[in-house]
Order: structure tokens, then C-alpha cells, then sequence
């Protein structure tokens, strides 16, 4: 699974435990909706990388 998938798994991961979170008060959907956008966090810095990778690649 590329970075990008892995990215876009992890965003409705997050959207669909906040909504639990909000609408129906589950604290654990709490738990596991930061824990998406801590790993959100952590795979925006990897793609990041790989775009200023391949970025630079292309221009040398």
C-alpha cells in the first residue's frame, strides 16, 4: 500500500470515529480518531519526503 492510500485510510478512519465520537458520545471512537490523526501526522512528513525526493530527482 503506497503512502497515499495509507493516507487516505487513515482520514476516513479519523471522520468516521469523530462522527461516532460526536453523535453517539463513544470515548473510545475519541481515542481512535486521535490516534488516526497522529498517524495522519506522522504519514504527511513521509510523503512529504517523497514528493521533495522525486521533485528533486526530476530536476537534476
Amino acid at each position: 500500500m503506497t503512502i497515499h492510500e495509507q493516507l487516505v485510510q487513515q482520514f476516513q478512519t479519523y471522520v468516521a470515529e469523530s462522527q461516532r465520537f460526536e453523535e453517539k458520545g463513544i470515548k473510545a471512537s475519541g481515542t481512535r480518531a486521535r490516534k488516526a490523526l497522529a498517524e495522519l501526522s506522522k504519514l504527511c512528513k513521509e510523503r512529504r519526503s517523497e514528493i521533495q525526493e522525486a521533485k528533486s530527482k526530476e530536476e537534476e
